[in-house]
């Protein structure tokens, strides 16, 4: 019998469709694990130090998580990762990931090694749709965009219960479009690291939005504090969210005009700015390409364990990882 009260029993030690379905969320700083019941419930949560710049450590600790979880659980599970990049098509290697040293890595077939057992990956941003849409904020909904509005930004798309990823892995990535429908003094835009100008990334981001508060001349150099000014009366942090507003709705209405997604979910730090979900349906109207507008903009229902758990999500009920 599975240890802590778990109903999971495995004798033979084999990844048992009735266990659990471990997520992974490999990030820069921290990897964390989650154990996940059919029902969605967590049963286990644990989380490490990243090795950063120490490709064969991260293998490891990802290894060691899971045996550990295991052990504590008594079963064997299947096992998503959730990782910041994604797997090329056509190499078969890691690629667009900020934590670089996976870069040109075969990280799945690594990881597969290491736990003896196939192992599922997909991009960060899209495990976070994907959470959001099994048992989140667009479960049941036929379609879910989820966003990222954090360090930088990035989504996902859900269809049908399942990610999108395209033939190129890049599915969801409207942060490196440009703004749409650019005034005068938004053009080229602020320098991306992606080598161009004006891209959404440089003007939705939590850096981005600080960025366009200091240009305007604003002093405070953390979106919370841009709130707590604009509370407070200051015109200039005002004018900030203001601007930020609308540029996400441009952004957000090209999304709705190419995909039309059932739900947008909100996710990543800046999804924490209340007046978002006010401002963003009451401006749509203006850019999306339709005489109603009727997309619901919601808040994550799992706010930071989203990614982790759509890790988890990525073996559907049923699905064997043996």
């Amino acid at each position: 019998m599975a240890q802590n009260g778990s109903p999971w029993q495995d004798p033979a030690g084999t990844a048992s469709p009735g266990g659990p379905r471990f997520g992974v969320d490999l990030g820069g700083t921290k990897i964390e694990v989650i154990a996940l019941d059919g029902a969605g419930t967590c049963r286990l949560r644990r989380r490490v130090p990243t090795p950063r710049d120490d490709y064969p450590a991260t293998i490891r600790a990802v290894a060691d998580l899971i045996a550990a979880a295991e052990r504590e659980l008594g079963v064997r599970g299947r096992v998503g990762v959730g990782i910041p990049g994604a797997i090329s098509p056509a190499s078969g290697l890691v690629k667009n990931a900020n934590s670089t040293w996976l870069i040109g890595r075969p990280l799945d077939r690594d990881l597969a090694a290491a736990l003896n057992r196939p192992v599922r990956l997909a991009n960060d941003a899209d495990c976070f749709a994907l959470s959001e849409a099994s048992d989140g904020a667009g479960a049941g909904a036929a379609s879910v965009f989820g966003v990222i509005l954090g360090t930088g930004v990035g989504g996902g798309v859900v269809v049908g219960g399942r990610p999108l990823a395209g033939p190129n892995a890049i599915a969801g990535e409207w942060g490196h479009n440009p703004l749409p429908w650019p005034a005068d003094h938004e053009r080229p835009g602020p320098a991306c690291y992606c080598g161009r100008h004006g891209c959404l990334e440089t003007f939705l981001s939590g850096p981005g939005l600080a960025a366009d508060h200091a240009r305007a001349g604003g002093t405070e150099t953390d979106p919370k504090a841009i709130v707590a000014a604009a509370h407070e009366g200051c015109a200039v942090a005002q004018a900030t969210l203001d601007r930020h507003a609308d540029r996400l709705a441009r952004g957000l209405a090209s999304v709705i005009n190419l995909l039309d997604p059932a739900v947008i979910v909100l996710g990543g730090g800046l999804s924490g700015l209340a007046h978002l979900y006010d401002e963003l349906p009451r401006r749509l109207p203006a850019y999306v390409f339709s005489d109603t507008v009727t997309t619901p903009i919601r808040p994550p229902v799992h706010g930071d364990s989203s990614g982790v758990r759509g890790a988890a999500w990525l073996w559907p009920s049923g699905d064997q990882g043996r």
